[in-house]
């Protein structure tokens, strides 16, 4: 792999402190930020996962929904449906998102530090047209550091689901596997809430 150009280096630079500049000190000191993020549903009813690792470690590695911080003002669901069409492509409206399904508040080191991040879990059910632009990789607003971290992009049955779940990468939500045939067949209007660290 060749060294990153001057010009990467410096938006790699910037992106990090963008990124920083999301995530403000809690009471206890720990760094923290709201966020939103997409359960995507094919029609299949297989799953959309991303496969990424830490930049500061990169044998740290897990799979997760698309989804990320919230800009200033701006709703979990809107944060939501902005963040899924910048990772995908595929660009939904805020409407069209189902819940909030699942709260969940994580910890767990990111970029060298420990991170505290309250997310919003909103479902997607995507026609057979998105669901195949959604991995295509075309029509996506990565950051730099996005281009750098996110290894993979893929739509996951139940039973592949559960088992990346019992593999040595892990999925977060760990819950994911279970909720997820719930939720394609239909959400029962109870918003689950979960800790994870």
């Amino acid at each position: 792999m060749e060294p990153a150009a001057p010009q990467e280096q410096k938006d790699y630079a910037a992106q990090i402190a963008e990124l920083e500049n999301e995530w403000k000190p809690g009471p206890d000191g720990i760094l923290r930020r709201a966020a939103g993020r997409v359960v995507a549903f094919d029609t299949q009813g297989r799953v959309l996962l991303q496969l990424g690792h830490d930049s500061a470690d990169s044998q740290h590695r897990w799979w997760f929904t698309p989804g990320g911080g919230l800009n200033p003002g701006e709703s979990a669901q809107r944060g939501a449906a902005r963040e899924f069409a910048e990772e995908t492509g595929v660009h939904i409206s805020a409407t069209r998102l189902i819940g909030p399904v699942l709260s969940r508040h994580a910890v767990f080191r990111f970029v060298g530090e420990t991170r505290r991040q309250d997310e919003l879990f909103f479902l997607v059910h995507l026609t057979a047209e998105e669901a195949k632009a959604a991995i295509s990789g075309t029509n996506t607003q990565l950051t730099v550091l996005e281009q750098d971290v996110l290894d993979a992009i893929a739509w996951h049955s139940p039973a592949e689901l559960a088992a990346l779940a019992a593999g040595p990468v892990p999925i977060y939500p760990r819950e994911l596997p279970q909720y997820a045939a719930q939720w394609f067949q239909g959400w029962d209007g109870t918003m689950r809430e979960i800790h994870e660290e």
